[in-house]
């Protein structure tokens, strides 16, 4: 059966890429119509269970393949890849419990893998464990405390990420009055440690108002529920505000914020989230995610655009019933997770293309009128989910643990214990676009996306690409100079009004972003995901008030990120130097790249021989004058040809790697665990191919240098000297480089996200 489908260019490459079918070969073996056609189909038959006769399951599964295929809504990226497979997880978010002992938490290690493999997200509260020191009894021994075994759950996720669809992410959080807070603010201090978590602190609400007040506050022994010792609140205020500016970590929830909004209290208390932080959950609870793109929700008349709300109505209802469904669909990774699930029946609708919407209206996004606006669009979607999940509780009965909800206090039968949550939409943004993200204001109008074989799009804001054709300034040439990183705002040719109308992530002042996130918070049942972006020049004083003014307003947490402040984010140099110290690259690329250190006529080094499957591999690794390891040479035996070749250029690749400065932990990654089919044994150890020898003595001799150097050196893999340049303004916010594409990373709603090619990582 045809369809139309309206899939961009770009969408259609991610979705070849990430969500269709594939056979064991990796070849692709369905398209987008027929992975839509699966999807529908697979939610679609629930209804049967609840006595729908075939003809009109018939017509649902239509309901559902056009809400997507016209891009008006998108389920969570799990159900759009494992609807209708074998595997059948169709959650994206999890809570998993982590006990005080040793058998909790290693279940729960278990329990995160096997989440993982499915392609879900873990949260944590780690603030049960007893702090790092405390006497074990059981043992004699000590405990290591939350940020320790934070580290093997790190390690764990590390190991079985690439087993699923999508990479594991995780969410650490750990309260404010927990005895190692000091050193749970700090663990994400340099670059790369605990790389597979983001994490947050739980703030009270007694500790802000001491804090506020200047009052010291108590640190709880959670195993003793004893007061361990007071502190300056202040002190560790100033503190997560001091970390949050150097690297946008630790991020802020407010958790009596959050439980004050939790439905089902009599079964217990919220301690965590999700791994962006939208999505609170009990222990062992999952939900299922779903966006209505508000760019395709308008109507136009002579020119002008309103919101069409009987199809924002109509579109909220089938979202709410879809969702339902995906509960009844899944298949869940474990028993506990299953159980909870159904007693709760929590759905999140949520929405994306928000700014696109405002430039299509034409209000600013820093503007009361965008304010109100939020608060009216998410009340409408809100109370209009609502009444759809009351409905469902009539056909289907109440979410099994209505009797002691919220709900039951409040007299109203309802099917889903929470209905809205505002979560990231990077990648189905990318598949429904193109529209904005989430309730994000557009990093940039305009930008180039790769579609096939280095092929770049020219791919523009619709609303801004209308609005400038029908004001008569459109032309490619504008276009493609916008996407090479010029702001729209630095255009005098360009009328005012537009320029108020499309300001971009960085141009919109903080105060703008939390007013929006506080606004859609009021009317949505879980919390909002959303990047507050500052300035670089932005100050730790600057950090705090953006803390309290979130708290004031009533959001449930917030994530700040310094533009510049990751520092494998490439910096800015003046533009005099610019020319003289660094590579010219292309107008449309993101980033640009310093070139290695030069290498000396003389270096000193070590050569480890390996023994392989295919023989002796002798593995020189030499390092420069201030010890940084620095290049690697290989040499097999006598092999020759492609042996020899291959190990040729990957010595070069880990070379100029290492004299640009890259994270040898980053290097190791990549490289160890590849196999061949000719693993062997050495020193006790399974070595997979050769370059997971490589690996494994970099690993080695990296550590070795660290039992060497002073204890206050620390050992570096970069030049003393590299120039980084940032791009230019319209595409600042860059935290790396793709590892798929090599386009620039940027950090959005707690999550590292590509737009040339729909790779994320949260």
């Amino acid at each position: 059966m045809n369809a139309s489908l309206n899939f961009s260019s770009n969408a259609e490459v991610v979705l070849r890429k990430r969500y269709v079918e594939k056979n064991a070969h990796g070849e692709v073996i369905e398209n987008p119509e027929q992975l839509l056609r699966r999807v529908s189909k697979a939610i679609a038959a629930t209804e049967r269970r609840y006595g729908m006769e075939k003809v009109e399951v018939k017509k649902v599964e239509e309901q559902f393949f056009r809400a997507m295929a016209d891009l008006e809504f998108m389920p969570n990226s799990p159900t759009l890849m494992n609807a209708g497979k074998e595997l059948g997880q169709l959650s994206a978010c999890f809570v998993i419990p982590v006990e005080d002992s040793m058998e909790s938490i290693f279940d729960a290690i278990k329990a995160t893998a096997m989440v993982h493999k499915t392609g879900g997200g873990t949260g944590f509260s780690f603030s049960r464990l007893r702090p790092a020191n405390s006497v074990v009894k059981s043992t004699g021994g000590v405990a290591s405390g939350p940020v320790s075994f934070m580290k093997v759950f790190d390690s764990a996720t590390q190991a079985v990420k690439q087993g699923g669809t999508r990479r594991g992410a995780n969410m650490g959080i750990l309260r404010i009055d927990h005895p190692d807070i000091f050193d749970f603010i700090r663990c994400k201090g340099s670059e790369g440690d605990i790389s597979n978590f983001n994490i947050s602190v739980a703030v009270t609400d007694e500790f802000m108002e001491k804090m506020m007040k200047g009052e010291d506050y108590a640190l709880i022994d959670p195993l003793t529920q004893s007061v361990f010792k007071k502190v300056s609140s202040r002190d560790v205020f100033n503190l997560v505000a001091e970390c949050a500016h150097k690297n946008g970590e630790p991020g802020v929830v407010f958790i009596d914020k959050i439980n004050t909004g939790n439905p089902t209290p009599h079964l217990g208390k919220i301690e965590s989230t999700n791994p962006c932080g939208e999505q609170p959950l009990l222990p062992f609870e999952s939900c299922n995610l779903g966006s209505i793109n508000l760019a395709r929700m308008i109507t136009e008349e002579n020119g002008s655009f309103a919101i069409d709300w009987e199809k924002l109505e109509r579109t909220t209802r089938l979202a709410v019933r879809f969702l339902d469904n995906v509960i009844d669909a899944n298949k869940f990774p474990i028993p506990q997770i299953r159980s909870k699930t159904l007693k709760t029946r929590k759905i999140g609708l949520g929405i994306m293309g928000w700014a696109t919407l405002l430039g299509y209206l034409l209000i600013p996004y820093e503007s009361a009128d965008a304010i109100e606006l939020a608060k009216e669009v998410m009340e409408f979607i809100h109370l209009r989910a609502q009444e759809e999940s009351v409905k469902l509780a009539k056909e289907r009965g109440v979410f099994p643990a209505w009797k002691g909800s919220s709900w039951e206090e409040r007299g109203i039968r309802i099917r889903n214990a929470t209905i809205t949550t505002i979560a990231p939409t990077g990648t189905i943004s990318i598949i429904a676009g193109p529209t904005s993200s989430g309730i994000e204001p557009n990093f940039a109008l305009c930008y180039f996306r790769n579609v096939l074989d280095g092929e770049k799009l020219l791919e523009v804001d619709p609303a801004f690409e209308y609005i400038a054709r029908k004001k008569g300034f459109y032309s490619e040439a504008l276009m493609k100079e916008i996407a090479s990183g010029k702001s729209l705002q630095e255009m005098p040719k360009i009328p005012e009004e537009i320029k108020r109308c499309f300001k971009t992530a960085l141009e919109i002042a903080p105060f703008w972003h939390i007013k929006m996130q506080a606004a859609f918070q009021e009317h949505t049942d879980n919390a909002v995901s959303k990047t507050i972006n500052l300035p670089n020049s932005a100050t730790v004083d600057d950090i705090k008030e953006a803390y309290q003014l979130a708290y004031k307003l009533g959001c449930k947490g917030i994530t700040v990120y310094r533009d510049g402040s990751r520092s494998v984010q490439v910096l800015t140099v003046e533009k005099e130097q610019q020319k003289k110290e660094t590579a010219v690259v292309p107008q449309e690329s993101a980033h640009q790249v310093a070139y290695p250190k030069p290498r000396n006529e003389v270096i000193v080094g070590t050569t480890t021989k390996v023994m392989t499957g295919c023989g002796n591999l002798y593995i020189t690794i030499n390092q420069d004058e201030e010890g940084c390891l620095f290049e690697v040479f290989t040499q097999m035996g006598k092999a020759g040809g492609c042996a020899a070749s291959q190990l040729e250029a990957i010595g070069r690749l880990i070379s100029l790697a290492l004299r640009g400065g890259i994270d040898i932990k980053v290097i190791v990654e990549q490289l160890k665990s590849i196999r061949c089919p000719s693993p062997s044994w050495a020193n006790g150890k399974k070595i997979f191919s050769c370059a997971d020898a490589i690996a494994r003595v970099l690993e080695k001799r990296a550590f070795d240098q660290k039992q060497i150097l002073k204890p206050d050196i620390p050992v570096r893999t970069e030049p003393q000297e590299k120039v980084r340049v940032t791009p230019k303004k319209g595409l600042r916010n860059i935290v790396g480089v793709c590892p798929e594409c090599g386009f620039a990373l940027r950090h959005q709603e707690g999550c590292m996200v590509c737009d040339a090619c729909g790779y994320s990582k949260c």
